[in-house]
């Protein structure tokens, strides 16, 4: 059974969510922060929440700023905005009861639950899907318009089916960004799954070693914390 809600962005807009809520006995509630220019309904957001809530885990999941069902413009977000919805998202769920102790993120949506982690209400151990060490790994994404963005302080961008418009405060936001330092404050247990690598690699790369290192910290500081 899912529960349809909103809750105000950061910058005022209202976003579209849905509660996917538990079955059977409840074991606790999280949060699903979608991947870039996704949704609340894309694969990963849908699948894994409704899996969780067959077990016993209701979770809120939702579109951020012009995204799905949500109002707003897009370009209008940054990172600093999906983690500060993020936060508002947790907030939403502690005042119906329900507080989410488990933020997961998929792609950059990973990043941004890690960094919401220590503004959010309630929250126990994350846990992150596919998700960059850094950021600015989106640039890649949009990094044939980037040149002109900077230069003329929006451009739009083909992605994902749909035409969006990138704006420079989006990319200096991204630029600004520091993962890494929350990641070393996040002090909670830390799930990091990624697939297999495509090609065999002799070193992990400097940013992936540093998520595993943090992870392997994580968990053994918080061994006996639970999120039910």
């Amino acid at each position: 059974m899912t529960e349809e809600v909103k809750l105000k962005s950061v910058v005022g807009p209202e976003l579209a969510g849905s509660i996917d809520l538990p079955e059977g006995e409840i074991r606790g509630w999280g949060i699903f922060v979608h991947g870039f220019t996704l949704g609340e309904d894309s694969p990963a957001a849908s699948r894994v929440s409704k899996q969780l809530a067959r077990e016993g885990i209701g979770m809120l999941r939702y579109d951020n700023l012009g995204i799905g069902d949500s109002d707003g413009d897009w370009g209008d977000g940054s990172f600093t905005v999906k983690v500060q919805d993020t936060v508002r998202a947790a907030t939403l769920m502690a005042e119906r009861g329900t507080p989410a102790h488990l933020p997961v993120g998929h792609s950059w949506g990973g990043a941004a639950a890690i960094a919401a982690a220590a503004e959010a209400t309630g929250v126990r151990a994350v846990a992150t899907i596919g998700a960059p060490a850094d950021s600015s790994h989106v640039e890649r994404q949009y990094d044939a318009v980037m040149e002109r963005v900077l230069r003329e302080g929006s451009h739009e961008w083909f992605v994902g089916g749909r035409t969006l418009v990138l704006k420079r405060a989006f990319v200096d936001d991204v630029h600004q960004a520091r993962l890494h330092d929350r990641l070393g404050e996040l002090h909670l247990p830390l799930l990091v799954m990624h697939s297999p690598p495509t090609t065999p690699s002799a070193s992990p790369t400097p940013g992936r070693s540093s998520v595993r290192r943090g992870t392997r910290e994580a968990s053994s500081r918080s061994r006996e914390r639970t999120i039910s």
